[in-house]
């Protein structure tokens, strides 16, 4: 049986972190831009990546899709949690109705990018929370609009370059260099990166999994 001790940091600590941990949460995904964002919002947590087949099955819908590996990360994961509450998400790129996922070499992030040069295609992140005690499982998913520039091969390959295409769907990272190839979004930034924040943290604190911390504010003095 494991426990849990509230984030109950000194105020050095839990400066500029805008919200307190107050259950046991686990992220059940490896990816260190999920990491990055949860840690930023001050949640305490722990990680425990899950490991399953994501291949799509036969005429899956991509929305169907991530909600499903999202559910079923957060169910793998929650085996081993009893008493935890495990948040899990999945992130594809959809062009023409079609998933664009990890690129298995260069040469495919290649293609995919300039599939998407000059063209809209939409971000859809799944996202699940599960908590095997309280037989509870949420999943929903959020999508972007996303717009890039016109751009060539030879601009592609330059990126490619860089080492960011290879772990992300579609072959680019908008937090990072792959911002340049983006001329325009509709909707969560974020969703783009692989979480949606505004989202998860209103179903996080709704539930009471997560606080907003208090604000110590220090009188001002009158005279």
């Amino acid at each position: 049986m494991s426990s849990f001790i509230p984030d109950q940091p000194d105020d050095n600590e839990a400066a500029g972190e805008m919200f307190a941990t107050v259950k046991p949460l686990v992220l059940a995904s490896a990816s260190p831009r999920r990491k990055r964002m949860l840690t930023e919002l001050g949640l305490h947590f722990r990680i425990c990546p899950a490991s399953l087949d994501e291949r799509p099955k036969e005429g899956e819908d991509p929305g169907d899709y991530v909600c499903r590996i999202a559910e079923e990360k957060a169910r793998t994961v929650g085996v081993n949690f009893a008493s935890e509450w495990i948040l899990a998400a999945d992130t594809t790129v959809v062009l023409d109705s079609e998933a664009l996922g990890k690129p298995r070499d260069s040469e495919e992030a290649v293609t995919m990018l300039c599939r998407l040069a000059g063209r809209e295609h939409f971000v859809l992140t799944g996202f699940a929370l599960y908590c095997r005690r309280e037989s509870f499982c949420y999943v929903d998913r959020v999508a972007t609009r996303v717009r890039f520039a016109p751009f060539g091969r030879q601009l592609a390959r330059a990126y490619v370059r860089t080492g960011e295409s290879l772990d992300k769907a579609g072959g680019y990272g908008i937090q990072g260099k792959g911002g340049m190839l983006v001329a325009a979004i509709d909707g969560s930034y974020s969703n783009v990166v692989g979480l949606p924040l505004a989202e998860i943290s209103a179903l996080l604190t709704e539930l009471g999994i997560i606080e907003i911390r208090p604000s110590r504010c220090k009188p001002a003095h009158s005279g």
